[in-house]
């Protein structure tokens, strides 16, 4: 049979080889398009045919568990009664059935404790995670995470952090630096959550960049967390090689106010990458950084434009009021829109009687256009 076989391939391949060129691409494109099509197809199939199986399983084993987590959380009579969580027992009867070894029902188990641990906190909250460790689940969790798949990993790291369970730092760390970016923003997420003493560790050894959505995540979560430690995030901007570090720990000395960092940010002026000047820049003017005027004034020429409107930002933030007459030089005299709007704001962000006097003087003395831009910057509701 399989010579028959081989002789049929081998007389088809020999007539395919007498067509002509543009033939065989032809047949060779349709060939391939077949079998993309019949692949994306079974896919969606086996996908629809999973779907189903586990809607049915829901179907089947929500009630059941349902049922222990009203009994044994919910329903449990020493709720309330001040007695400590670790000394709350359940029923092993009911913790030992039999369904409950199987792992598709202990997954479906699991996702239950973490959907109503997100809806209940105190008592209830910690009853629920001693339930998920008394029933052996976080073995589960681990599990997952030691598998090869970042998609396995990353739920594994979302059922850790929902139920607050430490992860050593040398099964977590490594992650952190992981090649695959959602994986890495992941496994940083769930290390500021679950340190309780260094949650930012993960500064000193990272390579890969923190990308912009991943600070916004992150930023969220560390001012959101509570009773985190929060350091001195000056030491990443003197020792960091990784830019990115660098630029989201300026944003949380400026959240934080850490005005022992201004030096370390002073620093910065100096670097040759103009992005990341502006972002010190921007940091001083947050920190109300009065130590850092005469610097910005004095390199402000040199600047590329991006600098130059950080800069009068941070003159407006700071609001010392020794360059007044430099603001009103760069609205008057800047042939760029964004440098004379970011001017006009800054006299106006002063706000004292010698601003105000300042700017009468100009409204009456420059042309329509100017004064078009200091009625619109004095407008209220425009964030500064």
């Amino acid at each position: 049979m399989w010579n028959d076989l081989a002789n049929l391939l081998f007389l088809a391949y020999e007539q395919f080889s007498l067509l002509p060129l543009f033939i065989e691409i032809a047949l060779i494109l349709i060939f391939v398009a077949v079998m993309a099509t019949l692949i994306a197809y079974g896919s969606i199939l086996f996908r629809r045919y999973n779907s189903s199986v586990y809607n049915k399983r829901l179907a089947h084993l929500s009630p059941i568990i349902e049922d222990l987590i009203t009994e044994q959380v919910l329903l449990n009579e020493n709720l309330g009664k001040d007695i400590p969580i670790e000394e709350i027992h359940f029923d092993q009867k009911a913790l030992s059935n039999k369904i409950f070894r199987k792992p598709a029902v202990r997954q479906i188990l699991i996702d239950t404790l973490i959907r109503y641990r997100k809806n209940f906190r105190g008592e209830v909250g910690e009853l629920l995670r001693k339930l998920y460790i008394d029933m052996n689940l976080v073995e589960d969790s681990f599990a997952k995470l030691r598998t090869f798949k970042w998609e396995t990993k990353i739920k594994a790291l979302v059922e850790l952090t929902q139920m607050d369970i430490p992860i050593s730092d040398s099964m977590l760390l490594p992650l952190t630096n992981s090649v695959n970016p959602t994986l890495r923003a992941a496994s940083r997420n769930a290390y500021i959550q679950l340190s309780k003493n260094e949650p930012f560790k993960f500064f000193d050894v990272a390579t890969e960049p923190i990308l912009p959505w991943d600070q916004m995540e992150m930023f969220k979560i560390i001012t959101t967390t509570k009773d985190i430690t929060i350091p001195n995030f000056s030491r990443w901007v003197s020792y960091s090689n990784n830019k990115s570090i660098v630029v989201f720990c300026l944003k949380l000395i400026a959240y934080y106010d850490q005005q022992t960092a201004i030096p370390s940010v002073l620093e910065l002026l100096g670097t040759k990458d103009h992005r990341f000047r502006a972002e010190a820049i921007k940091c001083l003017g947050k920190l109300s950084a009065e130590i850092a005027e005469e610097k910005l004034v004095s390199m402000y020429t040199s600047q590329p434009v991006n600098c130059q409107i950080e800069t009068l930002k941070a003159l407006g933030r700071i609001a010392s009021g020794k360059h007044l007459e430099f603001l009103k030089n760069e609205f008057l005299f800047s042939n760029n829109f964004d440098v004379q709007m970011n001017a006009a704001r800054a006299i106006i962000r002063h706000n004292s009687q010698i601003s105000r006097l300042m700017l009468n003087e100009i409204m009456e003395t420059t042309n329509e256009e100017n004064q078009l831009i200091i009625r619109h910057c004095q407008n209220p509701l425009i964030k500064y």
